[in-house]
């Protein structure tokens, strides 16, 4: 980090500090009536809480450059013997045919030596299927009855039947790719020669955090249309926050994709289950118990994330009242056993989950102002100007700027997708995370359905956002009707934060009207050699692929496109994977020409269900997803964004009118 950059993180920190100091003392209306004092005091303290998060980010991120935080993986370590691993898949009602792309990438993972290597699911519906699967697979099966300690009691059960020194936890729908081991197992060898040659200073490793990667667009991505423009809402976290939090030696246990020390858990007396979110409860106790947690920043598993809106909201409120359990469990702003590292960031954590409430606050704070003449910020303009806009903005340029950098060097999230995303979240979940607050806890766990499922009731939860939208429209043309001159400047702070949330809530409109979805499979850039053929004929012409799913490969000819292929022409391909040759069958769909390239062919195919799916699953899931983005497109914005979707949902519903117009 430059000394330009410190001085500027610095100086923000600085003056939104002096801002703070000014709201609290002179800007509270301590003689209003009692709704207007208490809401004045939210806000204040909802400013507080949420610069004290900014701060953390910026301290973190000059922490990390300043001790050089960058994690390497070493290679395996000679000198050290190679452990055994149990890598356990944990499935509880899941689709059997999602846990089959599992299992069969799990056994395509490189270790030095497999023998060493236990793959097992652990499931506790105990189903028939799922022990066929694991049979064909010729993998593990514990099964279970009657759990009722959720993913933590399944874990557990497991862990009591298995005994190598390291185990692995992998969800139902998180792919392992193929060099998972490599860039983990090294980190605990690399731990264990440092406790041999330092065991005075030396601090054990307790478990490795890899990212949690996605496969699919998000309900960001894809109800905005910005599959290609913006990277997975949960990057920003996953490959961001945690590393920094790694790079503390307290990184996050997340859930899935992590490599653990069996005597470290052990230690702790397993997964707690007293909570519905035993993953961050976890990882908290074991570096309360001693052992420190690192994060890696490059994907080695992807997996599958909702993007109906029931799921998602139903996902998201499980995380937060767990979060909140667990804080309550661990006991964080008391606990003599946190460090002070620890205790940060915990506090951090359960401040983001109150960040929906504070968005809340913030929404309904100027329309207060602007429909009702309720005032809570006693403030002149001119004193405003001068105290709170230098703060607030240098800390939100800083905070742009320090944003988490992708592998590419480019910007993960900035502040204004930030803000878009809370708004999302903020109108279902600021009332459960009050709820688990003061005690009334959700205990019952449930697995996120990752099926793409719409229904009209869907459509009901665009109400919150359309009943907000409206009445910040109501808002914004009630309180600049009939100003001019100066008080429209007087009043632009007000005008200023109902554009914003206007903006934001039209975002979110957009995202709860959804989007069709025509494809069943994802698709993956995969350029692979491989050839061609019509079916039933006899020579075979060179290809490569440009993309393949699981439905469908695109590919382009490599010798000159001597063979003419049309649409619907039944062909048989033969791709070339590792070692072994992949067998497919389908037809050919689509001929796209490109002047004076090869045209791009696009075809249907299928899959004998052996040892040809198997090697082709592999091919498909082996490796991010590289269709979609890992950093954000600068130059696009949220405006650009609207604008985009106003166009395309414009077009549609017009194209809609002309085909029901022409029917009739």
């Amino acid at each position: 980090m430059s000394n330009k950059r410190r001085i500027l993180n610095v100086l923000a920190i600085t003056l939104s500090v002096i801002s703070l100091l000014w709201r609290v003392f002179f800007t509270i209306p301590w003689h209003a009536h009692l709704f207007t004092l208490i809401f004045a005091l939210l806000l204040v303290f909802s400013e507080i809480v949420s610069n004290f998060t900014g701060f953390m980010l910026i301290f973190f991120r000059m922490l990390a450059t300043t001790k050089k935080q960058d994690l390497t993986i070493p290679d395996y370590d000679a000198r050290q013997p190679l452990p055994d691993v149990d890598l356990i898949i944990v499935t509880h009602n899941e689709d059997v045919e999602l846990l089959r792309k599992t299992i069969n990438a799990a056994t395509y993972i490189k270790y030095p030596n497999h023998r060493k290597l236990h793959i097992v699911v652990a499931d506790d519906g105990n189903r028939e299927a799922v022990r066929a699967l694991t049979d064909y697979y010729h993998v593990g099966y514990i099964g279970m009855d009657g759990n009722k300690k959720a993913k933590a009691g399944n874990i557990n059960h497991a862990l009591e039947q298995l005994h190598s020194p390291l185990f692995v936890i992998f969800d139902t729908d998180m792919i392992p790719f193929s060099g998972f081991l490599n860039g983990t197992v090294p980190l605990f060898q690399q731990n264990w020669r440092e406790l041999q040659d330092d065991p005075d200073h030396a601090e054990p490793l307790g478990f490795v955090q890899t990212p949690q990667s996605f496969y699919n667009a998000d309900i960001f991505q894809f109800n905005l249309f910005s599959e290609k423009i913006v990277p997975n809402e949960q990057d920003f976290f996953s490959r961001d926050v945690n590393v920094l939090n790694g790079g503390n030696k307290r990184a996050l246990f997340t859930g899935s994709n992590a490599v653990f020390l069996r005597q470290a858990v052990d230690d702790v007396d397993g997964f707690p289950t007293n909570t519905i979110t035993e993953d961050f409860q976890l990882g908290t106790e074991l570096n309360m118990a001693g052992y420190i947690s690192l994060a890696t920043k490059v994907p080695q598993s992807s997996g599958i994330t909702p993007i109906d809106l029931k799921g998602v909201i139903k996902q998201r409120t499980r995380w937060a009242r767990g979060v909140i359990q667990s804080c309550r469990n661990l006991h964080i702003f008391t606990n003599p056993k946190l460090s002070w590292m620890n205790r940060l960031i915990l506090l951090n954590t359960y401040a983001y989950w109150w960040a929906f409430f504070r968005r809340m606050v913030y929404i309904i704070a100027p329309l207060l102002y602007a429909i009702w003449k309720i005032q809570v910020v006693d403030a002149n303009f001119w004193i405003l100007m001068v105290i709170w806009a230098p703060g607030y903005f240098l800390l939100h340029y800083v905070m742009g700027d320090t944003s988490g950098k992708g592998d590419k060097a480019g910007m993960i999230r900035n502040e204004r997708w930030g803000e878009v995303q809370e708004t999302f979240f903020a109108p279902y979940l600021f009332i459960p995370v009050i709820l688990e607050t003061v005690g009334i806890k959700a205990k019952k766990f449930k697995v996120t359905s990752k099926n793409v499922t719409f229904s009209i009731k869907d459509k009901l939860y665009m109400i919150p956002y359309l009943v907000l939208w409206a009445v910040t429209l109501f808002a914004i043309i009630k309180f600049n009707y009939g100003k001019y001159g100066s008080e429209i400047l007087v009043g632009s702070v007000i005008t200023f934060w109902l554009m914003m949330h206007f903006i934001n809530l039209s975002m979110c409109l957009f995202i709860a009207m959804g989007r069709h979805v025509y494809r069943k499979n994802e698709r993956f850039t995969r350029e692979v050699p491989g050839k061609v053929k019509l079916a039933g004929g006899q020579d075979w012409h060179p290809i490569r692929t440009t993309d393949v799913s699981e439905g469908g490969a695109a590919f382009t000819f490599t010798d000159n496109g001597t063979m003419p292929l049309q649409a619907n022409d039944a062909i048989e391909l033969r791709l070339r994977s590792q070692h072994n040759w992949i067998t497919l069958t389908g037809k050919v769909a689509r001929v796209v020409p490109r002047g004076k390239q090869m045209p791009l062919y696009s075809a249907q195919v299928a899959v004998a269900p052996d040892h040809n799916r198997d090697n082709y699953l592999q091919l498909i899931y082996d490796g991010a997803n590289q269709t979609l983005p890992q950093v954000q497109d600068a130059w696009i914005t949220p405006f650009d964004e609207l604008y985009m979707n106003l166009v395309v949902r414009t077009r549609s519903w017009e194209r809609r009118l002309s085909e029901r117009f022409n029917r009739v």
